[in-house]
């Protein structure tokens, strides 16, 4: 049966460069990077040419990246260590209400175990943050900032760098989740001006269990796993070597393809935005319909129940999501979905579509082919579409009520 994965924003094939990269590591140049033999030296170099060239896709010096397990590893590290450090200063802490949950659920453990104080800024319609807010919620005791770069979910692109240049004239630290920016379209330490930047080779091509966190000289960080002196004593552990060369091998290759692949994956991404539309009533787009992610589709189906989609297009071979990798499983809208404000009804019909450089046209004209049927074939089964049908009104969850839907959750591109 032929497959067409679609849910690269949780997990990218890795590339056969960097898989060939990562092959004599586990059983050639299998040394402790610690060691002092010759054998540890060669892993010791391996990394160290990793950690270079990962700092040169986001254009910062290699002394300032430090490797972790996972993007989720990283925000943490960044979150917690740094308001740590800088405890005695304040306890207040800035975040979006779309961020992930390794974002969410690090501030929320700090607020409930150590005292710190949250804000939480609303986004608008297209997921997006008001610079406006971002100000109006800077404290004399705000000691971080964590504004993602893009969104997981509907690939909203944020302002990032007047974000940046608003909280770091109040001198506050500020952090940005970069996992789904970084290598898929241009990320620049410099010009966002930002203390603290996660990324992610499994984002871009590269293997799992590698990632990394800028974090800019001068900044403190408390460690979070205690143990050896590993990356210069900020993340204790036994290096993943082989991890660590694969993601600086994607690291490079982001480097020179980044362009091309953001040009095709947009192009592919413009025919599903457009063309599911004309073959799909009732279909609304959600986030921003400009400034997103060039590989990021993200539809809400009204009268579909998201399971269904998901398990009838996998019989199909296209593998798709509804969200976040952490999230997606709940089959339930989620806390983006929220965040802007779509109708629970419909949300429950969202789908989400992430495309990589391995897509083709192909594949795109065999989801456009294969969805639409699906949608019927639900939609033939559901009570509420039945009862649109006949009245002309939408039913909402609970018996003998309407609801109004003015389509203010997303853009209504049905033709």
């Amino acid at each position: 049966m032929r497959q067409v994965y679609l849910d690269n924003q949780s997990n990218t094939r890795v590339s056969e460069r960097v898989l060939n990269a990562m092959m004599p590591y586990f059983r050639e140049y299998y040394g402790n990077p610690q060691s002092m033999y010759s054998l540890g030296a060669k892993s010791k170099d391996a990394i160290e040419l990793a950690r270079q060239q990962a700092a040169e896709l986001i254009g910062v010096t290699d002394a300032d990246i430090y490797f972790t397990s996972s993007g989720s590893e990283s925000n943490n590290l960044a979150i917690k260590g740094a308001a740590e450090a800088c405890r005695q200063k304040g306890k207040h802490i800035v975040v979006s209400e779309i961020e992930h949950f390794s974002v969410l659920n690090a501030v929320k453990r700090l607020v409930q175990q150590q005292g710190f104080e949250m804000t939480v800024l609303p986004v608008d319609k297209n997921g997006m943050v008001s610079l406006d807010a971002v100000r109006e919620a800077l404290r004399s005791d705000t000691v971080l900032v964590s504004i993602q770069h893009a969104n997981t979910e509907i690939g909203a692109v944020q302002p990032i760098e007047e974000i940046a240049k608003a909280v770091r004239e109040k001198g506050i630290l500020f952090h940005t989740d970069a996992v789904c920016a970084a290598g898929v379209i241009p990320v620049d330490a410099r010009k966002i001006g930002a203390d603290l930047i996660t990324f992610a080779g499994s984002e871009f091509y590269g293997p799992k269990g590698a990632a990394a966190l800028y974090i800019k000289k001068g900044v403190r960080i408390v460690p979070q796993i205690d143990g050896g002196i590993q990356e210069n004593g900020r993340r204790a552990g036994t290096e993943n070597v082989p991890a660590i060369v694969g993601f600086g091998a994607a690291c490079a290759i982001a480097v020179s393809e980044m362009t091309a692949n953001a040009v095709k994956m947009r192009r592919l991404r413009d025919r599903l935005i457009a063309e599911l539309p004309r073959k799909i009533e009732h279909i609304y787009l959600n986030g921003h319909p400009e400034l997103r992610l060039p590989g990021n589709v993200n539809f809400s189906v009204e009268f579909v129940e998201g399971e269904g989609m998901f398990l009838l297009l996998d019989q199909k071979g296209i593998l798709v999501s509804s969200g976040s990798a952490c999230a997606n499983k709940a089959l339930k809208m989620s806390h983006v979905l929220s965040a802007i404000k779509i109708d629970a009804a419909i949300g429950q019909g969202s789908i989400l579509m992430t495309l990589s450089k391995y897509n083709t046209d192909d594949d795109i004209d065999y989801v456009l082919a294969e969805f639409p049927p699906i949608v019927k074939k639900l939609r033939d089964l559901s009570p509420l579409y039945s009862y649109f049908l006949k009245t002309g009104k939408r039913q909402a969850a609970g018996p003998g009520t309407d609801y109004a839907h003015e389509h203010e959750h997303g853009h209504d591109t049905t033709s």
